[in-house]
């Protein structure tokens, strides 16, 4: 199991940026799919972005050209670069680790608490 901790959340205003990490425990962090989830309150966990251990993305519709997301298997830590912040961005954040997409988005792998993004309008 891949034990991962977020971080770099908070209270920004709409057309701000955030930059979301992921710091992953396991040294075979390269061999997994790391994604980034969301859920707002009263709303269902959707993915906002995905990266393979190949480095092929894929975005949710409603963050594309704005959200980035990276990785860097030297320091075992996936990243979500966040630009023109809208209020419809809030939620909390979630890290995802597996070892593919389709079991990620199953509710499986590695999960971390999560992260607080407030966009304030």
């Amino acid at each position: 199991q891949v034990q991962l901790v977020e971080s770099g959340g908070g209270l920004v205003q709409a057309g701000g940026s955030l930059r979301l990490s992921c710091a992953a425990s396991r040294y075979i962090f390269n061999i997994y799919t790391m994604g980034w989830y969301r859920q707002a309150p009263g709303k269902q966990r959707e993915l906002v972005a995905a990266i393979t251990s190949g480095g092929s993305t894929n975005y949710a519709d409603s963050v594309k050209g704005r959200f980035t997301i990276s990785r860097d298997n030297r320091k075992n830590t996936a990243y979500l670069q966040m630009n023109s912040l809208k209020p419809e961005d809030t939620a909390v954040y979630y890290c995802a680790a597996a070892l593919d997409i389709a079991t990620m988005a199953r509710g499986f792998g590695s999960w971390g608490q999560g992260t607080q993004v407030t966009v304030s309008s």
